[in-house]
């Protein structure tokens, strides 16, 4: 490869690795290994933040053309705060002969952190271990695609790609990993859903033996160890016990570990007064600690938690062996192997479990890794019980599995989501590097769920809602957030507004309990909440309706009430939907959107049983046949005037959109397609004088398009997370809501 070809910088002749740094063309079209192998040179603070950059999304932008990292890049740089290094980004041509169509103004920085190393993707993970292998650390975890999490995935931690194939054997889903050594060679121990025990050769890449059949049910806990020179395994299951194995022969060792009265979930090994032990956890609430020698219990069960026990790991603190141990009562315990007792509690935020533990020792302090269910990993300093630095933060679910290894002389950690979401990543932290994050804020601390926009007193302002039960208030042209939190609701806040009441700018945001009222100058609420009198209020859809904000509500659950629609101007009701003997229809709907035809005000509802249907909304009507030719289910709708037309758009789960006259029904236009995923999110507005539909997916991508003819404008935008919401601004500018954090971009 040349150097020109190599680099892909701006100049005529290779580029100066002394300041590769500050030529974005490099970053845009440069060979992603060249660059890649450039960014541990960063010799200050500002080249630390191009590197961390480039890390942030590199498991997207590695194998993506050079339009896609373009505007990755320039994504990442906004979300580090550096407006000026998204705007360089955006202006790199690139080969396909296309300007940026889109720019990012700037995005909130709630997911980045410059810790990370890399992102691993195409795990179906559950657990994951680290170990040396010909030199080179490597993680092993369930494979996902082909292997379907019955396979297992070996992965190099410095470069973040896959070694071999992947391990296959299973029956069942794989619970369950640990590393260990046989005969001087790297080996992981797998446990299934199938009920056996394998262990693997990680040279050859080849099973040792047969597996080992013994637990009546799943596997969900290995840990390996020495006794008295031989490889063990101990094990884990929903038999409500532990087995120990040697590894050399394939033999169960002595009867299974009996005591527990509910699964056994956590195992880790460690040694007590010279003596082999194993550590059990499990979801009776119970830790107890086992003799090897003797299959023996070595002391009385350890009782403290008051919940399941759903992590074990070891270490030694000023010379005493302990315990480390995570639960679902939200605390993380450590406990003195020697005497069985307490020793404290890691001072957790105690809000969300403690999913995942694993120990190291860093600058020769003990230091333990835990993953919660707030989607991020805390270290902990063993011997004060103090948190070390920031949380690690950047995945979108809950952190249900973490290791340790390190990668040339550096300690990294290693983080997996809990396979029960959609994050579907393991990521490779290092620990010791400092944490730079100069974004506009953080941003909320969960799922960024709604959105909407308005020119307020002459300035462009964005509100969000998000699964954090908190409504936030943006300056769409400085990135600021306005005032603090919006807070008071009890659950998500999963609808909001923006306008004027008397010529007053008002927010108003809803959630499962109320519609609550808002100054978005000062933050302030404005009256009280407003609920239905007849029972609990769950906030469907919010919008204009000729110039005047409304609300569509509903009941709880099988309430069997009709949704109301409501004046946010007066807080009085328009009328309710549907009536008569559709009154349960109201459990079945999926998507709201209000507007009006005709000068009446309407709602828009798309239900489960794959039909859109249109509402009068002062009559609780039906307004002309439903829209039931669909193929799937409708999961979001939207609606406006074009053109003096009325129109609505709406996206589901075929991976399409359709635009359709509101008033006759007919579609417009054939269908919008190219999204991968569920179209879950959409919007209508005006782009340069040009009416757009905007569409967000849960393949995390978000496509606009020309209302009137179903044209895409310029590529598909790419984000690091699903799209949970899109909102058009009256100035033209984009709102996306992707994970938890929320991007502005702007036509170019």
């Amino acid at each position: 490869m040349s150097d020109a070809v190599r680099d892909g910088g701006s100049g005529a002749g290779p580029v100066r690795q002394d300041v590769w740094w500050t030529d974005p063309a490099l970053l845009v079209r440069g060979d992603f290994e060249f660059v890649w192998g450039l960014l541990d040179s960063a010799p200050d603070a500002q080249a630390r933040v191009v590197a961390a950059v480039y890390r942030a999304s590199a498991h997207l932008h590695r194998d993506a053309p050079p339009v896609v990292r373009r505007q990755l890049l320039a994504l990442d740089a906004a979300r580090y705060g550096d407006r000026e290094l998204a705007a360089r980004i955006t202006t790199v041509p690139v080969a396909e002969g296309k300007h940026a169509r889109w720019g990012v103004e700037w995005a909130t920085a709630g997911q980045v952190d410059s810790r990370l190393r890399y992102t691993l993707t195409g795990a179906a993970v559950r657990t994951v271990a680290t170990v040396v292998v010909d030199g080179r650390a490597v993680a092993v975890s369930p494979a996902g695609g082909s292997g379907n999490g019955r396979a297992l995935q070996v992965w190099d931690l410095k470069t973040g790609e896959q070694v071999g194939e992947p391990l296959v054997g299973h029956d069942g889903l794989v619970r369950a990993v640990a590393t260990g050594m046989i005969n001087a060679r790297p080996v992981v121990v797998s446990g299934s859903e199938d009920g056996t025990v394998r262990v693997w050769d990680l040279i050859d890449h080849e099973q040792i033996g047969e597996p080992l059949p013994g637990h009546d049910g799943w596997v969900l806990a290995i840990s390996t160890a020495l006794v008295d020179g031989r490889p063990f395994a101990v094990t884990g299951g929903t038999d409500n016990t532990a087995r120990v194995w040697d590894l050399s022969t394939g033999q169960q060792i002595g009867d299974p570990l009996a005591g527990h009265g509910n699964w056994v979930v956590a195992v880790a090994t460690a040694e007590v007064g010279g003596r082999p032990v194993a550590v059990t956890g499990s979801w009776d609430g119970t830790v107890r600690v086992w003799d090897l020698s003797t299959g023996e219990p070595a002391c009385d069960p350890l009782t403290g938690h008051t919940d399941q026990v759903l992590a074990v790991a070891t270490a030694v603190v000023d010379g005493r062996p302990v315990a480390v141990t995570g639960s679902s009562d939200k605390t993380a315990k450590i406990w003195d192997l020697t005497t069985g007792e307490p020793i404290g509690d890691l001072p957790t935020s105690g809000s969300h479990r403690v999913l995942a533990v694993a120990t190291t020792v860093l600058d020769g302090r003990p230091v333990a890794v835990t993953g919660g269910g707030d989607n991020t990993a805390r270290l902990w300093d063993l011997t004060t019980g103090e948190q070390i630095g920031d949380p690690l933060t950047g995945h979108t679910d809950r952190v249900g599995a973490v290791a340790v290894a390190n990668v040339d002389g550096i300690p990294v950690v290693v983080t997996a989501a809990e396979i029960a979401g959609t994050d579907h990543t393991v990521r490779v932290w290092n620990p010791q590097e400092r944490r730079q994050i100069d974004g506009p804020s953080a941003g909320h601390s969960d799922i960024v769920v709604a959105a909407a926009t308005a020119m307020l007193d002459g300035r462009p302002v964005a509100l969000t809602g998000s699964g954090d039960n908190t409504a936030r208030l943006w300056d769409l042209a400085t990135g600021e957030q306005i005032g603090e939190p919006l807070r008071g609701h009890t659950d998500v806040v999963c609808a909001v507004a923006l306008g004027s009441v008397d010529g007053r700018p008002i927010a108003v945001t809803g959630g499962y309990d109320a519609l609550r009222f808002w100054d978005p100058a000062t933050g302030e609420p404005i009256g009280e909440p407003l609920t239905d009198p007849d029972g609990r209020t769950i906030a469907r859809a919010m919008g204009s309706v000729d110039g005047r904000l409304a609300a569509v509500t509903s009941g709880g659950h099988r309430s069997g009430k009709p949704m109301r629609i409501w004046d946010l101007a007066t807080r009085k009701p328009i009328g309710r939907f549907p009536t008569g003997r559709r009154r349960n229809y109201a459990d079945k709907v999926i998507a709201v959107a209000v507007g009006s035809v005709d000068g009446r005000p309407v709602a828009v509802t798309s239900a489960d049983d794959r039909t859109v249907r249109v509402w009068d909304a002062t009559t609780g009507q039906q307004v002309g046949e439903p829209l039931t030719d669909l193929d799937c289910t409708v999961r979001a709708v939207a609606t406006a005037v074009v053109e003096g037309r009325p129109i609505m758009i709406i996206g589901s789960d075929c991976k399409t959109a359709r635009i359709v006259d509101l008033t006759t029904g007919q579609r417009i236009g054939e269908p919008l397609r190219g999204h991968t995923d569920v179209v879950c999110t959409v919007a209508l507005g005006t782009v340069d004088g040009r009416p757009v539909a905007v569409t967000g997916s849960w393949d995390a991508t978000v496509r606009v398009w020309d209302a009137m003819t179903g044209e895409q404008i310029g590529a598909e935008l790419v984000f690091p997370a699903k799209v949970n919401t899109v909102a058009v601004a009256p100035d033209g500018r984009l709102a996306v809501g992707f994970g938890t954090e929320l991007a502005i971009l702007a036509s170019r």
